[in-house]
């Protein structure tokens, strides 16, 4: 069966649709079909962060709208042969579209595919509802701030309401260092407003915004960075597989990686 997970979060620039793209790419690396779904309809960035927005030329507008096959809409990443992306249109706002259209595609695509990643806008109006229609699964995202967590809350909430089970947590951005000097909400305090299964850490990383200036998703990297890492073993996590968390502290950027770092930026 089909596992359809909507990526939610309720605040806005806590990392959703970098999570999307990157967890959508390890899942189809891992031998899975995955297609993602930018439903965030006037303000699309999915495809951007997937380098694929120079192929875009239907959207699901289009799809709903029965001006183009579904097969037409979908772009596939040449890169990696298993995942596909269905863009949002960006002309339109997201009173385009109802949740009975958005359900109705998101069948049609849960047939064809082992995964369906549905990245959800902020907020929690339209866009939200219509992202939520069609999932039965749904990954929380919020990065370890009090704004942040308490509208990751809300969304909780809402979920349980509209029976969207299980749901589960990713703790995006969290900068160890920040967390002992007591400046940052550790994962623990996370966990206990929030009361979801944490299912990955993903730690603060510089090489997002590389990847995200590139259009190339961090897990493609012959070398993954720390943030790469964490999302590969979330990956490995929804396929079943029993991944330890590694401790938080370790997370952090070592002494030696910053000195490395530094003397690869040197302009001899």
């Amino acid at each position: 069966m089909s596992r359809v997970i909507v990526m939610t979060s309720g605040k806005g620039g806590v990392g959703k649709t970098t999570v999307t793209a990157n967890l959508g790419t390890a899942l189809a690396r891992l031998g899975r079909s995955v297609v993602v779904v930018d439903a965030d309809f006037g303000l699309r960035n999915l495809d951007l962060l997937l380098g694929l927005e120079n192929r875009v030329v239907y959207t699901a507008l289009e799809v709903i709208a029965g001006e183009c096959r579904l097969e037409q809409a979908l772009v596939k990443d040449k890169r990696t042969p298993n995942l596909s992306l269905l863009p949002a249109a960006q002309s339109r706002n997201k009173t385009a579209v109802k949740p009975e259209q958005m359900r109705e595609l998101i069948d049609k695509l849960s047939s064809s595919h082992d995964y369906v990643l549905i990245d959800c806008p902020a907020g929690i109006e339209q866009g939200f509802r219509n992202a939520i229609a069609g999932a039965n699964e749904a990954i929380i995202v919020t990065t370890p701030e009090l704004a942040a967590v308490r509208d990751a809350d809300r969304v909780v909430g809402l979920l349980e309401a509209a029976q969207i089970r299980p749901t589960r947590l990713i703790v995006n951005r969290l900068r160890p260092d920040m967390v002992a000097a007591s400046q940052m909400m550790s994962v623990e305090d996370v966990v206990e407003v929030l009361a979801i299964p944490l299912v990955g850490i993903v730690p603060e990383d510089r090489e997002v915004i590389v990847s995200t200036n590139k259009g190339e998703p961090l897990v493609l990297s012959s070398n993954p960075p720390l943030a790469a890492q964490a999302l590969q073993r979330i990956a490995r996590r929804l396929e079943g597989e029993t991944v330890d968390f590694p401790d938080v502290a370790s997370l952090g950027e070592s002494f030696w990686e910053r000195a490395k770092r530094f003397l690869n930026q040197r302009v001899i």
